[in-house]
């Protein structure tokens, strides 16, 4: 809708298909996560003409932000997070994000996640509550527009 650009959307059955699509030329582009594709981007076999956050990668600073390609405001970027079953303890909740915590500082961790062109987020963001903070803020940023493009769970 930004860009008036009109796509034909193909479903894959998985990147490793659609990414196979890419490099031979049967398909024109794909929007994935970074994980995904840096490796075929560092190999030249395929050109990134931006990442979708509003910061360089530190992985790949060569790559612009949308913002800096033309398409300001154009950010979306891949979060995970652990998710446990309503009413778990609060200690349980603690104790398993101090060890997801710990595990992600390791530097051989860090190193792999860098590798593969993922940003870790800041420590004041590995906590539930930021994680919550930052579901509610993608559903409120996201579902306004699956609903207006008439997407329907299938």
């Amino acid at each position: 809708q930004v860009t008036g650009i009109k796509l034909q959307y193909v479903p894959y059955r998985g990147t490793g298909p659609a990414m196979n699509d890419l490099v031979g030329g049967q398909i024109d582009l794909i929007v994935d996560q970074t994980s995904n594709a840096i490796g075929q981007v560092r190999a030249g076999t395929i050109r990134a003409y931006a990442v979708t956050d509003a910061k360089r990668l530190d992985s790949a600073p060569d790559i612009p932000t949308t913002d800096e390609a033309g398409l300001p405001g154009f950010h979306m970027t891949l979060w995970s997070g652990l998710w446990l079953p309503k009413g778990t303890a609060g200690e349980i909740v603690t104790t398993l994000n101090a060890a997801a915590v710990a595990a992600l500082n390791d530097p051989a961790v860090k190193n792999q996640l860098n590798n593969l062109g993922l940003q870790m987020p800041s420590p004041n963001q590995l906590t539930p509550e930021a994680l919550g903070t930052l579901q509610r803020q993608e559903i409120a940023k996201w579902w306004p527009m699956i609903r207006a493009a008439g997407v329907v769970p299938e």
